[in-house]
């Protein structure tokens, strides 16, 4: 694999962490707690901002291998991500809207990449 491609690799790893992140949030805010504190600090809730600090230095690393005007076009990706994993774990549905936006990004980054 060239450097380029493991980049690509690190990169799209990094969406994926920071969407698993997000759903962690999510869940944890569908939560009630005893007091407002406990919002805050419950394993859901650091354990989710502890993989987006991850997927930060994830990203950074990534960055010296794929080009900056590459970066939006893959993080694009963390859209579908997002959608798949709250489908799977959130029981949230497709619209048809939702599916076409899917299709716009998915284009999107093949004929970027062409």
């Amino acid at each position: 694999m060239s450097e380029l491609q493991v980049g690509v690799c690190v990169l799209l790893i990094s969406v994926m962490i920071s969407s698993v992140s997000q759903i962690l949030l999510k869940k944890a805010a569908n939560r009630s707690y005893r007091n407002p504190l406990m919002e805050y600090l419950n394993p859901l809730v650091i354990g989710a901002y502890a993989m987006f600090f991850g997927s930060v230095i994830l990203t950074m690393i990534a960055l010296k291998y794929v080009p900056l005007s590459m970066s939006p076009i893959l993080e694009s990706t963390g859209y579908i991500f997002v959608s798949v994993l709250g489908y799977l774990f959130l029981k949230e549905r497709f619209s048809r809207r939702k599916l076409l936006g899917f299709a716009l990004i998915l284009c999107g980054i093949v004929i970027f990449n062409l």
